[in-house]
């Protein structure tokens, strides 16, 4: 069996509600460790060896669902699915009633739901670890993969350039603030009334201002490209969002990312989407598929970077 390097050993949280939460130091040590169990050698370690992380979904997933049990039981242990139908959550009982209950039977939670009250209530009232695993203003486990894939890239991430297409959502939320975190530059090009909120940007930009990185916001996708060693977007209308998806294919004209706007990139530049992508909208097929993408690289990492969480907080 490979040793591996120590546990996060300066990583202080409980949970993982957002990377606002963390530490610099933190979240490498995060990143750290999540390349390290990415090892063939690595993948099977019993870290985890008996215990159980219950996962309540209210918003239906592919990538969180399956990179989280698959996780767990490479770890050693069990993830038990929890829908919010199929429990009393869903007839009315309590956050703060569920969250000391399923404390007393499992040993973490990952809730994927709306409202980020709901996941800050879970975690007061429980006893155990809670990790978020999407609300609408954040998603740190998807930018934690996403900063895994910059760091296997370029091997650094101080000084590089992001830049962010697309809707001010919690991908732009979350990628600002953990792009602040670590150094990293990073633009949001956004159409005018879908920028991020006013408070999240001022966060980030705070953030910024320790670690040396630039947080801006534009309406012009092409100010936000330029030299640019990464270009990442998101479908244009989200979970929730569907009966604003025809307004918003013609609020977002101009903001595809295409062969056109990528030039203005560097020339090495990477392509990253959270997925799923809605091709020929808010992407090419051309770009998605082509020599500059690294998404399903960034969507295994999903799987890596999550397995680091878990250790790191449910671990002996």
């Amino acid at each position: 069996m490979t040793m591996i390097m120590p546990l996060a050993p300066t990583v202080t949280q409980e949970d993982f509600l957002s990377l606002k939460d963390y530490r610099t130091e933190e979240i490498l040590d995060l990143l750290n460790l999540a390349i390290e169990l990415k090892k063939p050698e690595n993948k099977y370690l019993p870290l985890l060896k008996g215990k159980v992380l219950g996962m309540i979904f209210e918003k239906s997933s592919t990538r969180t669902r399956v990179s989280f049990e698959a996780g767990m039981l490479q770890l050693g242990g069990h993830a038990m699915f929890l829908s919010s139908q199929d429990t009393q959550l869903g007839r009315g009982e309590t956050i703060a009633d569920t969250a000391r209950v399923l404390s007393g039977y499992l040993d973490g939670l990952m809730i994927r739901t709306f409202h980020q009250s709901a996941v800050e209530e879970l975690a007061e009232f429980s006893s155990i670890p809670v990790i978020n695993g999407l609300t609408d203003d954040y998603h740190p486990c998807q930018v934690l993969a996403d900063l895994m894939t910059l760091l296997e890239h370029f091997g650094e991430l101080k000084g590089r350039k992001l830049a962010y297409i697309g809707d001010g959502n919690n991908m732009a939320n979350s990628l600002m603030i953990g792009a602040a975190k670590v150094g990293l530059d990073i633009a949001i090009a956004a159409p005018r009334g879908y920028e991020p909120q006013a408070d999240m940007v001022a966060l980030a930009q705070a953030i910024a201002q320790d670690s040396g990185s630039v947080v801006t916001v534009t309406n012009d996708p092409i100010d936000a490209v330029k030299n640019s060693d990464a270009i990442y977007t998101d479908v244009w209308a989200s979970m929730g969002q569907e009966a604003e998806a025809i307004q918003r294919l013609n609020d977002f004209a101009g903001f595809q990312v295409n062969a056109e706007l990528v030039q203005y990139a560097k020339d090495d530049y990477i392509f990253m989407h959270c997925l799923p992508a809605h091709r020929e909208e808010e992407v090419t097929t051309a770009i998605l598929e082509g020599p500059h993408s690294v998404i399903f690289q960034e969507a295994e990492n999903r799987l890596h970077a999550q397995k680091a969480v878990l250790v790191t907080l449910m671990g002996d």
